[in-house]
């Protein structure tokens, strides 16, 4: 991992591979300024993802993430522009005390088939903290320049 900048916050997370994944990169920062870590594909040989479809792939890990803490997943942003590949639950939330298997609901927004191979890269993983809301039930809201209009509408 490239030499960390600043004071940035640090968090531990445990990571156990699925049996049979050994070969897969663990998930690291690619540049010292990087906010995501890079996912790879656990896949048999190859995959492909026709136009319009939509498959679950997994990513070979499992993750103990500590309370207060998620792990945002978000498509690549090369994938997205050359090959039209997304994620369908963008940003994919893994929560603190979810232990499954991580796995991708992947999409393909584009034209052509588009093969996907084990060990290529097909996502982004972000760490977050969080913040636990605690709603009230009120009568009125506070007025702003925006509570006419409607969805949409930014009063312009």
């Amino acid at each position: 991992m490239p030499p960390e900048r600043g004071n940035l916050k640090r968090v531990k997370i445990s990571l156990k591979r699925k049996k049979g994944c050994e070969d897969l990169p663990i998930p690291e920062y690619a540049t010292r300024g990087s906010s995501g870590m890079d996912l790879y594909a656990d896949v048999e040989g190859e995959v492909v993802l026709l136009p319009g479809e939509i498959k679950l792939i997994s990513a070979g890990i499992y993750l103990d993430i500590p309370e207060g803490y998620e792990a945002e997943i978000r498509p690549r942003s090369g994938l997205a522009l050359k090959h039209g590949i997304s994620l369908v639950n963008s940003p994919g939330t893994i929560d603190s005390d979810y232990r499954g298997l991580i796995g991708l609901i992947m999409i393909n927004h584009g034209r052509e088939p588009f093969t996907i191979r084990r060990r290529d890269r097909i996502a982004q993983m972000v760490v977050r903290d969080i913040a636990r809301a605690e709603i009230t039930v009120h009568s009125q809201l506070d007025e702003t320049v925006r509570s006419r209009g409607g969805f949409g509408h930014t009063g312009k």
